[in-house]
């Protein structure tokens, strides 16, 4: 029963026993789009369309065969925007299907339900079969529990071509995620085109050669490695996304995290502690101690590149980084001291607070909102900030109770590119183990939380970090059959970890690893990796026992 292999499991599935049976997309299968619902009718003539061969003309048709889309007010009143029913049973409405949601999202999310009860066939490209596609009399009455439902994607490390991003955004779109957070720029690489700074791809988006493994590993890649996307290409991506009702977060990293962006200006740099011109874009991973110089011009940069951003990106959030930014230059440099006594502020974390609170206010003077990686806290909140709270749930407990938004991402739960077994096979092993279980049973809100503080935290992210992961298919290992986990637990209504049924979920997952197949993606199987998915001989960082709660 398809029905009974959704993922992430609606609130309410009922099979209607007394309905008149199953109903059947054909030929004469019609769509009829309410307002507002257009978005969803175009995705399900092109992905359901191509997938099985039928033309969803518009209209209605007779009755048994139409697909019906409405906005909803009942469902937003009881659901909010995002919920949705979907009925299959002919009850309802004079139709085969009708989607009712309680804004474009709810419909939309409807329909990817609706494309799980097809089948795994539903997922590809071309029909495999011809003929009619049967349905289940069922009811689904369905919403989400957060409204951050995330990944961020690491595109800095490794770059990933456009096409490969576009592929994400439909991945997570099919797992009901709704947030793509792109991490543009690093040490490693700066990815996006930004014109009044030309040289910050034509020069930072390249590297000559990559540390192949740990950065402990004596191994490297000489071939020079790189990428960026064009504002076109961000546009496309940003549109594709919309499409879908998926925002693309952009996060531009500072102060730290720079060493590419000063490869292309070295005046961005501290040059009165260190040889700026020298340094090229970094090859190796880790945390690196050239950092942005606090100057006036630094900030009038910067502010240059997010304009450009902001014209990109529609997101209401803006990430600027903020992690692992070491001071040690900033004790060492003149113009940095002479910056902290002209503040009157007490010290070098201080100094990055000023830098990020800088930002927050140019930010909130455009309509949109910091978001930045727990470090932050350091020095002081800006007061407008939200926090990714990333070093465990300290970071996010502190913020929230102090009345900031909270996105969790605690990397002992859900950093994607740490390992998902023990053993010597996992390829290039980093972290600790944090199998398809563990996933399932991380919970996005401590119960130390008061009330107040809990309804701060909005959501919830999965982190995918690539410095081991050199292409797409690297990617898709790391990144599943965990990510349907995580979004079971950032969507669904489950009980407390423990007492979450995971036998269940790994029974819905026979079927979703079809469907996975059908998307030709190169997950991690349950067994272990295939021989092609093994890194044998490069070093990886492993970390032994249980991660540390904090």
């Amino acid at each position: 029963m398809p029905e009974s292999h959704l993922i992430p499991a609606p609130l309410v599935t009922e099979r209607r026993g007394g309905a008149p049976g199953v109903r059947s997309l054909d030929e004469r299968t019609t769509l009829d789009a309410g307002p507002g619902t257009e978005g969803t009718a175009r995705w399900l003539r092109t992905a359901l369309g191509a997938a099985t061969g039928l033309p969803f003309p518009d209209g209605r048709g007779p009755d048994p065969y139409g697909i019906t889309l409405r906005i909803s007010a009942d469902v937003e009143r009881e659901h909010g925007p995002e919920g949705y029913r979907l009925s299959t049973d002919g009850t309802v409405a004079d139709a085969a299907v009708l989607i009712e949601g309680g804004g474009p999202a709810g419909v939309f999310w409807g329909a990817q339900t609706l494309r799980q009860l097809l089948g795994p066939d539903a997922y590809r490209k071309a029909p495999v079969r011809r003929g009619a596609r049967d349905l289940p009399p069922i009811a689904v009455e369905d919403a989400p529990r957060f409204r951050w439902r995330g990944l961020m994607l690491d595109v800095a490390r490794h770059f990933l071509p456009k096409d490969d991003v576009l592929r994400y955004v439909d991945l997570l779109a099919a797992h009901k995620l709704n947030v793509l957070h792109l991490h543009l720029t690093d040490d490693q690489g700066w990815r996006i085109e930004i014109k009044r700074h030309p040289k910050l791809t034509e020069v930072g988006a390249w590297r000559a050669r990559t540390k192949w493994g740990h950065r402990a590993s004596p191994l490297w890649n000489e071939t020079p490695h790189g990428g960026f996307y064009t504002q076109d290409d961000i546009r496309e991506i940003v549109a594709h996304a919309s499409e879908r009702h998926i925002t693309v977060v952009p996060e531009i990293d500072i102060p730290g995290h720079s060493q590419a962006a000063i490869a292309a200006y070295p005046e961005l740099g501290n040059s009165d502690v260190v040889d700026t011109a020298a340094l090229t874009v970094w090859d190796t991973w880790g945390v690196n101690p050239n950092v942005l110089a606090p100057t006036d011009d630094v900030l009038r940069f910067y502010e240059g590149v997010f304009e450009e951003v902001l014209d990109l990106f529609p997101s209401t959030f803006i990430h600027v980084g903020g992690d692992e930014c070491p001071k040690d230059q900033w004790k060492r440099s003149a113009t940095a001291q002479t910056r902290i006594e002209e503040l009157g502020l007490a010290d070098e974390d201080a100094l990055q607070a000023w830098f990020v609170r800088h930002f927050d206010g140019w930010l909130a003077d455009r309509g949109r909102r910091l978001i930045g990686w727990d470090e932050i806290l350091e020095g002081g909140l800006a007061p407008g900030a939200t926090v990714s709270s990333w070093r465990g749930y300290a970071g996010g407990i502190t913020a929230a109770e102090a009345g900031h938004d909270v996105v969790m991402c605690p990397e002992q739960h859900v950093y994607l590119d740490h390992r998902q077994a023990p053993g010597e096979d996992e390829p290039m092993p980093i972290g600790f183990v944090r199998t398809l279980e563990d996933v399932y049973r991380f919970e996005p809100v401590p119960p130390s939380l008061s009330p107040d503080a809990a309804a701060r935290v909005i959501g919830a992210q999965a982190n995918v970090w690539t410095e081991v992961m050199e292409n797409r298919d690297r990617v898709d290992y790391q990144v599943f059959p965990r990510l349907a986990a995580f979004a079971e637990v950032v969507w669904s209504a489950l009980p407390v970890p423990l007492e979450r049924d995971f036998a269940d979920f790994e029974r819905r997952m026979t079927s979703h690893y079809r469907r996975l197949d059908a998307l030709g993606v190169a997950y991690r199987p349950p067994a272990g990796p295939a021989p092609w998915q093994r890194r044998p001989g490069v070093l990886g960082r492993p970390l032994e026992g249980a991660p540390p709660n904090v």
